[in-house]
């Protein structure tokens, strides 16, 4: 039997449906973060141990319920093609697709393919390890340039960035275009598209890259 806390852990687990930290659990349920860590434990032998569909497992420090490997095997078939993964939102889905193809990538090339400021988004997604600082632009102020990680390649069950689906030549001109432009304005072409749009309706199209649900990113000073 689950103590109280534990429960109070299980729910807003369950309610994140996302991978969450140490902290934000602590955060949330304003308990400390060493007692949450042994009432994450407790949970892990009670999943483990009591014949459910459902394991809590760790990436990185953060953690979240997730189908044990016996029935991911079973649901593989019924779910890769559809919009299943309530973890990332349309715009980490967006994000992740560009640097994905255009790595390295910085934060204002970005900012320039969506249109709006990615600086948020960003971080999440580096704090939650699905990229990665690989180095600076030798440019003036010297930016950081972000790729993928092996996350990444695991969670859309990659084998390397080889097997990523082709763009079509037509999209990945525009891909060119958009990250090399010189307006700070969203670039557009002639069918009306942003960049963004076109490139990451190609990906959406023809991967496993698909998510669901949106959020507005902020922006980060």
């Amino acid at each position: 039997m689950l103590r109280e806390d534990a429960r109070l852990i299980e729910a807003v687990l369950f309610l994140e449906n996302q991978m969450v930290t140490l902290e934000h659990l602590a955060k949330t349920t304003g308990l400390a973060e060493v007692y949450v860590t042994t009432l994450l434990d407790e949970l892990k032998a009670f999943y483990d141990g009591n014949g459910s569909a459902i394991e809590l497992v760790e990436e990185s420090g953060s953690f979240a319920f997730t189908p044990k490997r016996d029935m991911a095997v079973r649901l593989r078939d019924l779910y890769d093609n559809k919009k299943i993964d309530r973890r990332l939102s349309k715009s980490a889905i967006e994000t992740l697709a560009i640097v994905a193809y255009q790595q390295p990538v910085t934060r204002s090339e970005i900012t320039k393919i969506r249109g709006v400021n990615s600086d948020n988004i960003v971080k999440v997604l580096t704090e939650r390890d699905f990229i990665k600082k690989v180095g600076r632009k030798d440019v003036v102020g010297h930016p950081w340039l972000y790729g993928t990680t092996r996350k990444f390649l695991s969670f859309f069950k990659l084998g390397s960035i080889s097997d990523l689906p082709k763009l079509s030549e037509i999209d990945a001109i525009r891909f060119e275009d958009a990250s090399v432009g010189t307006s700070g304005e969203e670039d557009s072409f002639g069918d009306g598209t942003s960049g963004s749009e076109s490139v990451i309706d190609s990906v959406y199209g023809s991967s496993s890259m698909d998510g669901s649900g949106s959020a507005a990113d902020g922006e980060e000073q």
